[in-house]
């Protein structure tokens, strides 16, 4: 026994000298980033563009595949992620969802720690959330969308989601309690961004707030019409649909969110090649270009390790003091 765990001290040392060197090989194997979606969805959608550039930043033998773990809008996946070895061969592609919004808003909280529990590698972008309806909806700007929530009856304007306590779930949520409508409107929750558009396009449900990666192409196609976007400023891919801000809702600004993380405790040399592959990704022009057709706005702000994690901690300060002002609650 004794010298079954000097050989492993030893191991341990010959690991730890060899991760701190400059020769050490890392990745030699596929890395499994996953998704807390099903695919189609914006995350989905980001995870992909960021895959196919990720692998080839890590060098050689660098591959990154995606890895769909859907159910209860990322939670699922973000609390299995945590139980998962920490060498960095499984990451996760998060939203503001599951690291921000489900932590703040849920009824008793998530079982995982947005913080203590991950380590935090770099921020990919944001997106602005669409308000998007049936193309039926006998209304097209903001204006008379909300006019026809007031007039109408509760019922006949059911709104979809990618799932409970999902960012299209607390955008719609905050939209109708601004109204002064809060809980009149049914709520149908789906497994993704992608399923939850498709429902408003086929007209089973009426109306919903999407992220703006989800819906980019249906509103581009006229399968959905895209009535607001819900920052502050109007999205350079979509310079003609104007903002809650600007038209029906003054102040309205709500935007999702995607990072990299894994479980915590990762080894310092793997958490800082991962991030100076991430940002270099991030710095190709062809995937701005498509990140931003796509409807996420690359991260251009200081994107260190540290800097990610300053990040989740503002975020999820952020929404907690969103679900104070709004009174909006989930039920887990």
């Amino acid at each position: 026994m004794l010298l079954r765990r000097g050989a492993l001290g030893i191991g341990a040392a010959v690991l730890a000298a060899g991760l701190a060197g400059p020769a050490w090989a890392w990745p030699d194997r596929t890395i499994n980033l996953a998704v807390g979606y099903s695919p189609g969805g914006s995350t989905d959608i980001t995870s992909r563009l960021l895959a196919d550039r990720l692998g080839p930043a890590l060098g050689p033998n660098g591959r990154v595949v995606v890895e769909n773990r859907p159910g209860a809008a990322g939670i699922i996946a973000a609390d299995w992620l945590r139980r998962q070895a920490p060498d960095g061969y499984t990451l996760m592609l998060v939203e503001a969802s599951s690291h921000a919004l489900a932590p703040a808003a849920i009824v008793g909280g998530t079982r995982y720690d947005p913080l203590a529990d991950y380590t935090h590698i770099a921020v990919v972008g944001t997106a602005p959330m669409i308000l998007v309806a049936q193309p039926g909806m006998p209304a097209s700007s903001p204006q008379e969308v909300v006019a026809r929530m007031r007039s109408g009856q509760p019922d006949e304007l059911p709104f979809a989601s990618s799932g409970v306590a999902s960012m299209p779930h607390l955008s719609a949520e905050m939209f109708v309690n601004v109204m002064g409508m809060g809980g009149r409107f049914p709520h149908v929750a789906y497994r993704s961004g992608g399923q939850m558009v498709e429902s408003i396009a086929k007209a089973e449900t009426q109306w919903g707030v999407a992220v703006l990666a989800s819906a980019a192409g249906q509103v581009r196609d006229g399968r959905v019409r895209g009535i607001a976007v819900t920052g502050m400023e109007r999205f350079p891919s979509f310079p003609d649909i104007p903002t809650l801000n600007e038209t029906a809702l003054p102040g309205f600004d709500l935007e999702n969110w995607f990072a990299v993380i894994g479980p915590k405790d990762m080894p310092q040399p793997v958490v800082t090649q991962l991030n100076a592959a991430i940002r270099e990704a991030l710095g190709q022009a062809q995937l701005r270009e498509r990140l931003l057709t796509a409807g996420v706005a690359p991260w251009t702000r200081p994107n260190s390790p540290s800097d990610a994690t300053a990040f989740f901690r503002a975020e999820l300060a952020k929404f907690r003091d969103v679900v104070a002002r709004t009174g909006v609650k989930l039920e887990p």
